[in-house]
């Protein structure tokens, strides 16, 4: 697996401080700091309860050094590594009022995560024999978007666009408003800089039929709610002349169907919004 490339630093210490203050609201954590000294230290692991891919890894071991940058934090399984049921994920070791008062924000993340990688993996899996890759869309958890998808890198999937401003992605509604495909595109193409890429969504083969008449200034189509018999014959009309990605009721199900198509991308809102969380816990 190639090395991942984490979110930036300020992004995932400002996500771990939004949920450490919502956890620690105005005075902390009362019950470890009731049972606990302050000297009093313990050793506890981070163990995945079931099989999948962990992600959020890093993200948790930053939890618990927010939290106490005395505690010892030892990463035994990394971001993007398979684990069995058992499998020491961290070991820890510190202050116990510290490490109770991190656990629930550590397991969150990583629970989080890891399902999102786990699901990842297995869309990847299906498409294994196939070109098709597996992208996210912009289905993600307000203010946690970098960090699920990071998780969907973790588990082989790419990444689609990160917001509205670094691509151009023309959907149903802009050509309703704008009056039609070509126009959309034109505009777009009177306004953007050359560096910026333009994805157009089409839901029917004369749609697509349109489109192709601006090609010219078009990088990916979406081809969104096909059926296989529309994804196979569209793939054919665009011969190459752009990025082919399918999108809409994907499913683990449907999606190996899918890339047999011969689309280049296949886009999936569930890695992010259906994700199960991953079973992951705390054990002294």
């Amino acid at each position: 697996m190639t090395e991942l490339h984490h979110p930036p630093s300020h992004l995932i210490d400002a996500a771990i401080a939004s949920a450490l203050a919502e956890d620690f609201g105005l005075v902390g954590d009362i019950t470890s700091h009731a049972v606990f000294n302050a000297d009093h230290v313990s050793r506890a692991s981070v163990v995945a309860r079931r099989q999948g891919t962990v992600a959020g890894v890093a993200i948790a071991s930053r939890v618990f050094t927010t939290v106490d940058p005395g505690i010892s934090v030892e990463v035994l399984r990394h971001d993007g590594q398979r684990v069995d049921p058992g499998d020491v994920v961290l070991r820890i070791s510190g202050s116990t009022r510290a490490i109770l008062s991190a656990e629930r924000v550590a397991l969150n993340f990583a629970g989080r995560l890891s399902g999102i990688a786990t699901l990842t993996a297995s869309y990847v899996a299906e498409v294994a024999d196939s070109s098709a890759a597996i992208t996210d869309t912009r289905k993600t958890t307000p203010g946690l978007r970098a960090l699920e998808k990071f998780a969907v890198r973790a588990g082989g999937g790419r990444n689609h666009r990160f917001g509205l401003n670094d691509a151009v992605m023309i959907k149903d509604n802009h050509v309703a408003a704008a009056g039609g495909i070509a126009s959309a595109v034109n505009r777009v193409r009177e306004s953007i800089g050359h560096t910026v890429r333009v994805e157009v969504e089409v839901d029917t083969i004369e749609q697509l039929v349109e489109l192709l008449s601006v090609v010219e200034f078009v990088d990916i189509v979406l081809l969104d709610n096909m059926s296989l018999e529309q994804l196979e014959q569209a793939v054919r009309l665009v011969n190459g002349a752009m990025v082919t990605e399918a999108s809409g009721g994907v499913t683990l199900a449907t999606v190996k169907q899918i890339a047999a198509t011969g689309v280049d991308l296949i886009s999936v809102g569930a890695l992010t919004h259906s994700a199960t969380n991953f079973d992951l816990g705390l054990d002294f």
